[in-house]
């Protein structure tokens, strides 16, 4: 796809639409000298030149990369015009996009009825989910699992509701035993699961944890803002998942979803649905200037933010059509995330380099490097070395780190010394289908790497 074509179509569009309603005379304080505008374009263009290659496939780090070209042009003719899809007037055409867009995440949730809109962010998402489940069952403790996202500790705290700690089992997942005795003892409102674990990419068992919950007289809501589209794959062929967590959706009270990580949208892009409407009563409040040019539901009615980007929402839904919610549409993509974490964890278990440390349930790789004596303090410097030399050297790889604790190392390596409470080990996120081709050299620069960390060639700068 060619972006500048695109992007050029895009912008004649806007401009061809803008000229039916006549013509007008810019002010003139608006106007910029075109040598001081080159100059400042040039200095933005030689600062973003600091960022590392999010783009490539080299860069297998943290969960980011560019959004698709499709939602780049989207946006970009949205943004031309600047809706605001917090009231209808404020964008007419992007509201209806909004509600079409969010209307498949439902249906790919298996939502037969749903209230939902987009949100700024995954975290806000969260927010507008927890502050339900405050509503509620005022009062009562939220549980969370342990490797569940930090915000959800931050947004408790926020809405003044107690949270209560879900251990995690040897996989990185919610351990339903502890779950079981917490729900027990009948104070607990709400259950917070996780469909890919920020962290490790773990899947909480979310079929049984509503079992449980519905039990006990809990909601559940469910943290799919990494994980959400891999519903696309529930057991969808050799690629597939299996299919019982994301089943399980469809009887969730809540879900959270980040379409600006694997839905391929720039950054603003966050979605919550509930599986009830009436949850929208909680919501109700009122504005004396907007609201009133329709009798329609207006979006920021159920929404706890105000002003939100139309763009957002034209990027979605441009997205959408033509990489549509299927297995075979945006589906691919994921598919060939998974065979390519599924394929380094293989690499890894060959060599003696590396350490996987635990299986990849998505697209999140994990690893440490072999040492003669793999106690975790070593363990702790090999990585953060290995990070370093990876990102300063002339062919660069880009990787991240993960605090693991003294426990979760000692569940899945008993042979590692603890003689430390946690160690950083390294951790991948293949977000980018174009990894599934650079597999082989990843791992054979990080096991290179980790082989120098073993002779103890490698060593972090001094500060």
């Amino acid at each position: 796809m060619n972006i500048r074509e695109w992007a050029v179509y895009a912008i004649d569009a806007v401009a061809a639409w803008q000229a039916t309603w006549g013509a007008y005379q810019p002010h003139p304080s608006l106007a910029v000298d075109p040598d001081a505008l080159a100059r400042g374009l040039a200095e933005l263009s030689e600062r973003l030149t600091g960022n590392y290659p999010f783009f490539h496939p080299r860069y297998a780090g943290q969960m980011i990369k560019p959004p698709h070209p499709v939602a780049v042009v989207g946006y970009l003719a949205a943004m031309l015009i600047n809706p605001n899809n917090h009231a209808l007037d404020g964008g007419p055409p992007t509201a209806v996009m909004e509600r079409e867009a969010v209307d498949a995440l439902a249906r790919m949730f298996g939502f037969e009825v749903h209230l939902g809109h987009l949100t700024s962010s995954g975290t806000i998402a969260n927010l507008e989910a927890l502050f339900v489940a405050r509503e509620t069952h005022p009062g009562r403790p939220i549980a969370i699992g342990a490797e569940s996202h930090y915000t959800h500790a931050r947004m408790s705290h926020l809405l003044g509701v107690p949270t209560r700690s879900v251990p995690a089992d040897a996989h990185g997942r919610m351990d339903l035993d502890a779950l079981a005795e917490l729900l027990a003892r009948g104070e607990v409102g709400t259950v917070v699961a996780t469909l890919g674990t920020t962290s490790l990419g773990a899947i909480d068992p979310l079929d049984a944890i509503v079992a449980l919950a519905r039990s006990h007289g809990a909601r559940v809501h469910v943290d799919a803002a990494y994980g959400g589209f891999y519903a696309l794959l529930a057991g969808a062929g050799p690629d597939g998942l299996d299919p019982a967590p994301w089943r399980a959706l469809a009887e969730c009270d809540s879900v959270a979803i980040d379409p600006h990580k694997h839905g391929l949208q720039p950054y603003g892009c966050g979605a919550v649905l509930f599986r009830d409407p009436a949850v929208g009563r909680f919501y109700r409040h009122d504005s004396p200037y907007t609201y009133f040019t329709s009798g329609e539901l207006h979006l920021g009615e159920i929404s706890l933010e105000c002003s939100r980007a139309g763009a957002a929402a034209a990027a979605l839904w441009l997205t959408q059509r033509l990489l549509p919610l299927t297995a075979d549409g945006l589906g691919a993509v994921l598919a060939a995330n998974l065979r390519a974490a599924r394929a380094w964890a293989r690499l890894i278990e060959t060599t003696e380099a590396l350490t996987l440390y635990q299986p990849p349930q998505l697209d999140i790789v994990t690893c440490f490097p072999t040492l003669d004596r793999p106690a975790m303090t070593a363990i702790d410097a090999a990585s953060a070395a290995i990070l370093h030399t990876g990102m300063s050297e002339a062919d660069p790889v880009f990787l991240s780190t993960l605090r693991a604790t003294r426990e979760a190392l000692r569940q899945r390596h008993p042979s590692v010394v603890d003689d430390a409470a946690s160690a950083r080990i390294l951790r991948s996120a293949l977000m980018k289908p174009e990894s599934e081709t650079w597999v082989t050299w990843l791992h054979d620069r990080v096991a290179g790497l980790a082989a120098q960390a073993r002779a103890g060639a490698l060593s972090l700068p001094q500060p």
